[in-house]
């Protein structure tokens, strides 16, 4: 007797992207394509496409909070963001996440077109696609991000990031170059859908946008996070459009939680507990949802690469 399999039928599907502009279009780098999933993560008999998920090099132009172990998992690199992306690139990554930390007015308030500067040396470095963040400090970041699309013109980066109280000038500056744009939210669906909501009412299209709900590591709200995520993509495979776009996580947050990294004898080696931690971060990520993970540790992204393989069943 055949036993059937027990699988949804959804109405609804993530729409595609594609981050990096290729020579033929008018660019300089890679393209990656993202999203199209019509099924729930992984479930091949739901989407025979079976898409992969995209993993990112975290980056940053600054050290300040940049988590020990992954400066010393790069040595002398990370003093150098190019030499940094390079070796991201060599391990494997399918693209940089950079961060624009040194434009922090309180850190050392490095100037919009030095911060772009630092962008095109890393697009001449590595021709992978590149998402770019400011340092966080909401009226800066709207002048670096603005220099930084202006520079990188068609390029097709990913710009972030957007919150609902301050998206205007990050989402023209997207539209004005060619560059998609991540809306960010604070884990809550409904916030979710109001930054697309916001982005594509003012003139982004649907298709140049990511967003980031938020992605809480293990030990500091991980099982929200998830249940965030997962209720972001059923909704948006049963039909709501606002959420009809790939999500990205950020998992470099991991090393913030202090039982990554405290000295517990008990708790064994604190590198490998630290690697696990984002590891096990990305992997709820992963399943609930993500089409980019963010990540800091090479060796978590490369946990990240075997569990993407053995979920998709190439391994």
């Amino acid at each position: 007797m055949e036993v059937p399999v027990p699988k949804e039928k959804w109405t609804g599907s993530i729409g595609e992207m594609e981050l990096g502009a290729s020579q033929e279009k008018g660019g300089s780098r890679r393209s990656l394509r993202l999203g199209g999933s019509k099924g729930l993560p992984f479930l091949s008999f739901e989407d025979p496409a079976n898409r992969t998920v995209a993993l990112a090099g975290f980056v940053a132009d600054s050290l300040e909070d940049v988590p020990s172990p992954v400066k010393k998992a790069f040595g002398e690199a990370v003093n150098d963001p190019v030499r940094w992306a390079v070796a991201w690139k060599e391990k494997g990554a399918d693209l940089i996440c950079l961060h624009l930390t040194s434009t922090n007015p309180e850190e050392k308030d490095v100037s919009p077109e030095e911060a772009a500067a630092t962008v095109m040396a890393v697009m001449k470095a590595v021709e992978l696609p590149l998402i770019v963040y400011g340092s966080g400090h909401a009226e800066k970041d709207v002048k670096v991000l603005e220099k930084v699309g202006e520079a990188a013109k068609g390029e097709r980066l990913l710009l972030g990031q957007a919150e609902e109280g301050g998206y205007k000038s990050i989402a023209a500056a997207a539209m004005a170059n060619g560059h998609a744009v991540v809306g960010f939210s604070n884990l809550d669906i409904n916030l979710a859908k109001q930054i697309v909501i916001l982005l594509t009412d003012y003139g982004v299209g649907r298709g140049d946008v990511v967003i980031d709900p938020l992605m809480a590591a293990l030990g500091m709200g991980l099982e929200y996070s998830y249940s965030v995520n997962e209720r972001i993509r059923i909704s948006a495979l049963s039909g709501d459009s606002m959420l009809q776009v790939p999500m990205i996580c950020d998992c470099v947050s991991s090393w913030k939680a202090r039982e990554a990294t405290d000295e517990v004898p008990h708790a064994g080696d604190t590198l490998e507990r630290g690697i696990w931690w984002e590891s096990t971060t990305a992997l709820a990520a992963l399943l609930s949802g993500a089409d980019i993970l963010v990540l800091g540790h090479p060796e978590a992204m490369e946990i990240a690469k075997e569990a993407v393989k053995g979920l998709r069943g190439d391994a």
